[in-house]
C-alpha cells in the first residue's frame, strides 16, 4: 500500500519535464518562427532579448540564459527549491530551442500575411507558456514575476502579465520610432495572455458529478476501486415523493467523465446524473494548494 503513492509520484514527476519540454519548445517555435522574422515585439525578458537583437544583433538565445539567471535566485527565495529545479530545466529548454531555430536559417513564414503570423505564433507561444505554468514551472523570465505576484494577489496569470509585457512594448518605442509597432506589440502580447489564461483554464478544469441512485452504494464503491476517485454520500429529500434519497458527489477530472457515465450506467440505468464544470480543485488527487 505504500508504494503505490511513492510510484504515482515518480510518474508525475516525469509527466511535469515531459510538459516543460513540449511548452518551451512551442514557446520558442513561436516566437522564432513566426513573430521575429516580421520584426514584432512582445513581452517577457524573451521580448527584452529581441528587441536587443533587432538593435544590436545579439544572440537571443544568449541573452534569455543571462538575464534568466539572475531571476534565479529570486524564484529560489520566494517560490521554492522545487520551483528552481524546473525553472532551470525550463530555462535551459528554452535556450536550447531558440539556439536551434537560430542556427537554421530557415525561410519566412506568411510573408504577405505577417499580422496572422504573428496571431499564430502568439497562440502558440502563449500555449507554450501555459503548458509550463500548469506543472508550477517556469520558463523564466517575467513567468518569474508573474508566478510570485500571483503567490500573493489573485490576479490570474495572464493578467499580471498582459500589464508586465506592455511596459515592454512601450520601451520599443525607444527603437523603432512607431507607434504602429506598438499597437502590434499589444496585439501579440494580448494574444499571447489569453492563450496561457485559456491552457491553464483548460487543463485545471474538472468536473463535479451528483448522482442519484438507489443502488447509490454500489456505484460508490465501483467509483472507488475502478476509477479511484473518492465519493461523497450526501442527504437529500425527493420534493415530489417526500422520500429520503442518497445523493454521491463526485470530483473528477474532465477525462474522467465518460468513464463515469458508463460506470454509472452499467450499475444503475435509470440513475439521475447532474454534471457540471469545475474550475479548480485543490487537494489529494488534484492540484496542490499554492
Amino acid at each position: 500500500m505504500k508504494k503505490l503513492p511513492e510510484f504515482s509520484l515518480k510518474k508525475f514527476y516525469w509527466k511535469d519535464y515531459l510538459t516543460i519540454f513540449l511548452g518551451t519548445f512551442m514557446y520558442a517555435l513561436g516566437v522564432t518562427q513566426f513573430i521575429m522574422p516580421h520584426h514584432f515585439v512582445m513581452g517577457g525578458l524573451t521580448g527584452v532579448a529581441v528587441l536587443i537583437n533587432y538593435a544590436l544583433e545579439w544572440p537571443v538565445s544568449i541573452m534569455v540564459f543571462v538575464m534568466n539567471a539572475i531571476l534565479l535566485l529570486i524564484s529560489f527565495r520566494i517560490l521554492g527549491s522545487e520551483f528552481l529545479i524546473k525553472t532551470i530545466v525550463g530555462v535551459a529548454s528554452l535556450t536550447t530551442f531558440i539556439g536551434m531555430f537560430e542556427s537554421f536559417q530557415w525561410p519566412t513564414i506568411m510573408t504577405e500575411e505577417p499580422l496572422m503570423a504573428g496571431l499564430i505564433g502568439a497562440i502558440v507561444a502563449g500555449s507554450g507558456v501555459g503548458m509550463v505554468m500548469s506543472v508550477n514551472g517556469s520558463s523564466g523570465g517575467t513567468d518569474i514575476i508573474v508566478l510570485v505576484i500571483n503567490k500573493y494577489r489573485n490576479i490570474t496569470p495572464g493578467r499580471t502579465m498582459l500589464w508586465v509585457d506592455l511596459i515592454i512594448v512601450a520601451s520599443s518605442f525607444v527603437i523603432f520610432r512607431s507607434v504602429e509597432t506598438i499597437v502590434f506589440g499589444i496585439i501579440i502580447i494580448a494574444v499571447m495572455a489569453t492563450s496561457v489564461d485559456w491552457m491553464l483554464n483548460g487543463i485545471r478544469q474538472s468536473v463535479q458529478f451528483l448522482i442519484f441512485s438507489s443502488r447509490y452504494e454500489e456505484i460508490a464503491t465501483q467509483i472507488n476501486h475502478q476509477l479511484h476517485r473518492g465519493c461523497t454520500v450526501l442527504d437529500g429529500t425527493g420534493w415530489y415523493t417526500k422520500q429520503p434519497q442518497k445523493v454521491l458527489l463526485v470530483m473528477a477530472k474532465r477525462s474522467e467523465s465518460t468513464s463515469i457515465f458508463r460506470l454509472v450506467k452499467q450499475i444503475d440505468k435509470n440513475a439521475f446524473i447532474s454534471q457540471s464544470n469545475v474550475v479548480g480543485i485543490y487537494g489529494e488527487g488534484f492540484d496542490r494548494m499554492k
